[in-house]
Protein backbone atom coordinates (compact mmCIF):
# COMPACT_ATOMS: atom_id res chain seq x y z
CA UNK A 1 0.00 0.00 0.00
CA UNK A 2 2.01 3.09 -1.05
CA UNK A 3 -0.43 6.03 -0.88
CA UNK A 4 0.44 7.11 -4.71
CA UNK A 5 -2.37 9.67 -5.25
CA UNK A 6 -0.88 12.02 -2.19
CA UNK A 7 0.09 15.24 -3.78
CA UNK A 8 3.84 14.88 -2.29
CA UNK A 9 4.62 10.99 -3.29
CA UNK A 10 7.06 9.90 -0.22
CA UNK A 11 6.93 5.80 -0.63
CA UNK A 12 8.77 3.79 -3.08
CA UNK A 13 7.38 0.94 -5.20
CA UNK A 14 10.41 -0.72 -6.93
CA UNK A 15 8.62 -4.09 -7.65
CA UNK A 16 5.56 -2.17 -9.15
CA UNK A 17 8.00 -0.51 -11.38
CA UNK A 18 9.85 -3.65 -12.49
CA UNK A 19 6.92 -5.45 -12.94
CA UNK A 20 5.40 -2.26 -15.04
CA UNK A 21 9.02 -2.37 -16.77
CA UNK A 22 9.04 -5.67 -17.66
CA UNK A 23 5.33 -5.93 -19.44
CA UNK A 24 6.36 -2.69 -22.03
CA UNK A 25 9.48 -4.84 -22.47
CA UNK A 26 6.90 -7.65 -23.55
CA UNK A 27 5.18 -5.99 -26.13
CA UNK A 28 7.36 -5.99 -28.96
CA UNK A 29 4.49 -5.74 -31.54
CA UNK A 30 3.28 -2.08 -30.20
CA UNK A 31 4.08 0.67 -27.62
CA UNK A 32 1.90 -0.08 -24.73
CA UNK A 33 2.45 3.75 -23.82
CA UNK A 34 2.34 5.61 -27.46
CA UNK A 35 0.87 8.69 -27.67
CA UNK A 36 -0.02 8.28 -24.01
CA UNK A 37 -1.31 12.05 -23.51
CA UNK A 38 -3.49 11.84 -26.60
CA UNK A 39 -5.20 8.28 -25.23
CA UNK A 40 -5.81 10.78 -21.77
CA UNK A 41 -6.86 13.68 -23.46
CA UNK A 42 -9.63 11.32 -25.34
CA UNK A 43 -10.69 9.87 -21.97
CA UNK A 44 -11.45 12.76 -20.49
CA UNK A 45 -13.64 13.91 -23.48
CA UNK A 46 -15.48 10.71 -23.58
CA UNK A 47 -16.05 10.79 -19.77
CA UNK A 48 -17.87 14.18 -20.30
CA UNK A 49 -19.78 13.23 -23.05
CA UNK A 50 -20.93 10.11 -20.74
CA UNK A 51 -24.73 10.83 -19.64
CA UNK A 52 -24.26 7.58 -16.96
CA UNK A 53 -21.31 9.12 -14.99
CA UNK A 54 -21.73 12.10 -12.76
CA UNK A 55 -19.99 15.42 -13.08
CA UNK A 56 -18.29 17.17 -9.95
CA UNK A 57 -16.20 19.93 -10.48
CA UNK A 58 -12.87 20.08 -9.14
CA UNK A 59 -13.74 22.23 -5.90
CA UNK A 60 -10.77 24.89 -6.66
CA UNK A 61 -12.92 25.90 -9.84
CA UNK A 62 -15.83 28.58 -9.84
CA UNK A 63 -18.91 26.70 -9.05
CA UNK A 64 -21.04 28.73 -10.71
CA UNK A 65 -19.90 28.43 -14.25
CA UNK A 66 -20.10 26.32 -16.66
CA UNK A 67 -16.35 24.00 -16.50
CA UNK A 68 -14.05 22.63 -18.78
CA UNK A 69 -14.04 18.67 -19.55
CA UNK A 70 -10.89 19.00 -17.77
CA UNK A 71 -12.68 20.84 -14.26
CA UNK A 72 -14.42 17.67 -13.53
CA UNK A 73 -14.12 14.39 -11.91
CA UNK A 74 -16.68 11.69 -13.59
CA UNK A 75 -18.14 9.21 -11.15
CA UNK A 76 -20.13 6.06 -11.21
CA UNK A 77 -21.86 5.19 -8.55
CA UNK A 78 -21.10 1.32 -7.76
CA UNK A 79 -23.15 1.25 -3.78
CA UNK A 80 -25.19 3.89 -2.34
CA UNK A 81 -24.55 4.43 2.10
CA UNK A 82 -26.50 5.35 4.59
CA UNK A 83 -25.04 8.37 5.47
CA UNK A 84 -26.20 11.55 5.02
CA UNK A 85 -22.73 13.95 5.51
CA UNK A 86 -19.75 14.52 3.19
CA UNK A 87 -16.53 14.79 4.77
CA UNK A 88 -14.97 18.68 4.35
CA UNK A 89 -11.80 19.57 3.26
CA UNK A 90 -10.00 19.27 6.92
CA UNK A 91 -11.15 16.18 7.81
CA UNK A 92 -10.03 12.60 8.55
CA UNK A 93 -11.33 9.73 6.46
CA UNK A 94 -11.24 5.81 6.72
CA UNK A 95 -11.55 4.37 3.38
CA UNK A 96 -11.07 1.26 0.83
CA UNK A 97 -9.46 1.93 -2.67
CA UNK A 98 -7.70 0.70 -5.79
CA UNK A 99 -5.88 2.98 -8.11
CA UNK A 100 -5.29 1.89 -11.78
CA UNK A 101 -4.77 3.60 -15.19
CA UNK A 102 -7.17 3.82 -18.16
CA UNK A 103 -7.32 0.54 -20.23
CA UNK A 104 -4.38 -0.65 -22.38
CA UNK A 105 -3.62 -3.86 -24.61
CA UNK A 106 -1.95 -5.63 -21.41
CA UNK A 107 -4.29 -4.28 -18.84
CA UNK A 108 -7.79 -4.31 -20.36
CA UNK A 109 -8.96 -3.11 -16.70
CA UNK A 110 -6.05 -0.58 -16.53
CA UNK A 111 -3.01 -1.28 -14.56
CA UNK A 112 -3.80 -1.42 -10.95
CA UNK A 113 -0.65 1.02 -9.86
CA UNK A 114 -2.14 1.23 -5.73
CA UNK A 115 -4.66 -0.48 -3.62
CA UNK A 116 -5.15 -1.25 0.06
CA UNK A 117 -7.17 -4.44 -0.70
CA UNK A 118 -6.62 -7.67 -3.46
CA UNK A 119 -8.83 -9.26 -5.50
CA UNK A 120 -12.46 -8.92 -5.06
CA UNK A 121 -13.56 -5.95 -2.82
CA UNK A 122 -15.09 -6.90 0.28
CA UNK A 123 -16.08 -4.93 2.91
CA UNK A 124 -15.73 -6.96 5.29
CA UNK A 125 -12.00 -8.27 4.58
CA UNK A 126 -10.83 -4.99 2.25
CA UNK A 127 -7.56 -3.24 3.54
CA UNK A 128 -8.20 0.33 4.85
CA UNK A 129 -6.07 3.53 4.48
CA UNK A 130 -6.25 6.74 6.76
CA UNK A 131 -5.42 10.00 5.71
CA UNK A 132 -6.90 14.04 5.39
CA UNK A 133 -9.07 14.56 2.39
CA UNK A 134 -6.47 17.73 1.86
CA UNK A 135 -3.11 15.57 1.58
CA UNK A 136 -4.27 13.91 -2.06
CA UNK A 137 -4.75 14.97 -5.56
CA UNK A 138 -7.07 17.63 -6.16
CA UNK A 139 -9.63 15.38 -8.49
CA UNK A 140 -9.69 12.54 -5.08
CA UNK A 141 -10.41 15.47 -2.64
CA UNK A 142 -13.37 16.42 -4.99
CA UNK A 143 -14.79 13.44 -5.13
CA UNK A 144 -14.35 12.67 -1.32
CA UNK A 145 -16.13 16.04 -0.07
CA UNK A 146 -19.30 14.44 -2.16
CA UNK A 147 -19.51 10.91 -0.39
CA UNK A 148 -21.60 9.78 2.53
CA UNK A 149 -20.62 6.50 4.97
CA UNK A 150 -21.11 3.54 2.82
CA UNK A 151 -20.59 5.34 -0.78
CA UNK A 152 -19.01 2.85 -3.40
CA UNK A 153 -17.94 4.73 -6.12
CA UNK A 154 -15.60 4.55 -9.36
CA UNK A 155 -13.88 8.08 -9.96
CA UNK A 156 -12.50 8.97 -13.21
CA UNK A 157 -9.94 12.23 -12.46
CA UNK A 158 -8.01 13.53 -15.44
CA UNK A 159 -4.53 14.07 -14.84
CA UNK A 160 -4.71 17.71 -14.61
CA UNK A 161 -6.65 16.87 -11.44
CA UNK A 162 -4.28 14.62 -10.51
CA UNK A 163 -0.41 14.95 -10.74
CA UNK A 164 -0.69 16.72 -13.53
CA UNK A 165 1.38 16.80 -17.33
CA UNK A 166 4.87 15.55 -15.38
CA UNK A 167 4.13 12.64 -12.68
CA UNK A 168 5.73 13.21 -9.08
CA UNK A 169 5.93 8.81 -8.98
CA UNK A 170 8.09 6.53 -10.68
CA UNK A 171 5.17 4.48 -11.67
CA UNK A 172 3.01 6.65 -13.20
CA UNK A 173 3.64 7.89 -16.90
CA UNK A 174 3.23 11.58 -17.31
CA UNK A 175 0.24 12.68 -18.30
CA UNK A 176 -1.58 9.91 -16.74
CA UNK A 177 -5.26 10.15 -16.17
CA UNK A 178 -6.30 8.30 -12.44
CA UNK A 179 -9.32 5.85 -11.89
CA UNK A 180 -10.50 5.07 -8.49
CA UNK A 181 -12.61 2.42 -6.78
CA UNK A 182 -13.35 4.06 -3.51
CA UNK A 183 -15.25 2.74 -1.08
CA UNK A 184 -15.91 5.67 2.03
CA UNK A 185 -15.94 3.65 5.68
CA UNK A 186 -15.87 7.26 8.12
CA UNK A 187 -14.51 10.05 8.82
CA UNK A 188 -14.40 12.82 11.32
CA UNK A 189 -13.73 16.64 12.23
CA UNK A 190 -10.19 17.92 13.15
CA UNK A 191 -10.38 17.53 17.11
CA UNK A 192 -12.90 15.01 17.60
CA UNK A 193 -11.77 11.32 18.98
CA UNK A 194 -11.47 8.61 16.45
CA UNK A 195 -13.79 6.39 15.95
CA UNK A 196 -13.08 2.71 16.60
CA UNK A 197 -13.07 0.67 13.49
CA UNK A 198 -14.90 -2.05 12.85
CA UNK A 199 -15.23 -4.04 9.44
CA UNK A 200 -18.30 -3.44 7.67
CA UNK A 201 -20.47 -6.65 7.31
CA UNK A 202 -22.21 -7.44 4.16
CA UNK A 203 -24.21 -10.52 2.82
Amino acid sequence: MTMRFWKRSAWGCVSALLLLASCVEENTDTDEWANWEARNDSAVVRWYADGSLTKLKTYAKDQSVTGQPTDYVYVEQLENGAGTECPIFTDTVLIHYRGHYIPTASYPEGYVFDQSYIGNFSWATAGVSKFVVSGVVEGFSTALMHMHKGDRWRVYIPYVLGYGATSTSSTLPNATNLVFDIALVDFWHPGDKRPAFRARQRE
